[in-house]
């Protein structure tokens, strides 16, 4: 097949809108793509500091890369989560993609700073539960104790579809109300964005490919049997048989999203008696399951 705009050969099919590309045209077509959800949702200014949080894989490698050449002024955040040889390998793959755009890189090891790495605490709870409160306290706290104005994330079209799925299903009107490539910042939250918003993970995995980005392919070996992942497989065979499905799904949840707002009733916060950020209780959730009793300051 050949390209759509010229007679070169195709790199690419798109299949919402369908259409061939060649490997130019689809680079074009893909940084298009981000800008155009950038101004969309007016997520990023030209003089904000950026802290793109970085883990190795595609689309925080793709998210750094694009901002990046697009003339944003990024520095990026590596959390080693002390998962053994796959955090090994992330940090490796890491450290390369930051010196292909040569972007500042800050690491921050988990079992350094709390004496054990995801996977070796003893505890009923989920341990993709507890990493995911502990990258998310993390990244927002590092970015606010250096004065960041933006912590910017690779989550992509797949990744927000099946998160609105999964919680649709189960009705978790909470997440629900807070999804979107956009939350702002609010006191000691600084404000989050997701430029791949629009751009499906095969698009991703297309761009990495045709720029020359290194990532790593392995999963984390936690996230193995993760319902997210029966989710994503669900839409995909949607997509299949419907192109456009998952776009028009979050495009329409996004018009949507204020009727979950409306079930929420503020939780009434104060700050957390160890590291000051905001908290339910005496201690943050953060504090409380790491059993702190100093702050971590991550002031670089």
């Amino acid at each position: 097949m050949r390209c759509k705009f010229c007679e070169n050969k195709a790199y690419i099919k798109i299949h919402y809108p369908k259409m061939y590309l060649c490997v130019d045209h689809f680079i074009e077509y893909f940084e298009r793509k981000v800008k155009r959800t950038i101004e969309r949702y007016k997520l990023l200014k030209p003089t904000e500091r950026i802290l793109v949080v970085i883990s190795g894989g595609k689309d925080s490698a793709v998210t750094a890369y694009i901002l990046k050449k697009l003339g944003y002024n990024i520095e990026c955040l590596y959390i080693n989560l002390g998962i053994g040889e796959y955090s090994r390998k992330s940090e490796e793959y890491v450290k390369r993609q930051c010196e292909l755009i040569d972007a500042p890189l800050h690491i921050v090891r988990v079992k350094e700073i709390l004496g054990a790495g995801i996977g070796e605490v003893r505890t009923r709870r989920p341990t993709c539960s507890y990493c995911g409160l502990t990258k998310r306290y993390i990244f927002n706290k590092f970015a606010y104790d250096n004065g960041f104005n933006v912590i910017a994330t690779g989550h992509n079209l797949d990744d927000e579809a099946s998160f609105i799925f999964s919680n649709l299903m189960n009705w978790n009107t909470e997440y629900l109300a807070k999804q979107g490539p956009l939350l702002l910042g609010e006191g000691v939250f600084v404000k989050k964005v997701k430029p791949l918003y629009e751009l499906t993970e095969r698009e991703v995995v297309a761009y990495a490919l045709a720029v020359g980005i290194e990532y790593l392919i392995e999963e984390c070996p936690y996230a193995r049997g993760a319902t997210t992942i029966e989710y994503k497989e669900i839409l995909n065979q949607m997509e299949e048989e419907r192109p456009g499905t998952k776009i028009n799904f979050v495009k329409g949840y996004l018009r949507k999203k204020s009727l979950f707002g409306q079930e929420l009733e503020k939780a009434e916060l104060h700050a957390c008696e160890v590291c000051g950020m905001p908290a339910q209780r005496e201690k943050c959730s953060f504090c409380r399951f790491w059993r702190l009793d100093e702050p971590i300051n991550f002031k670089i």
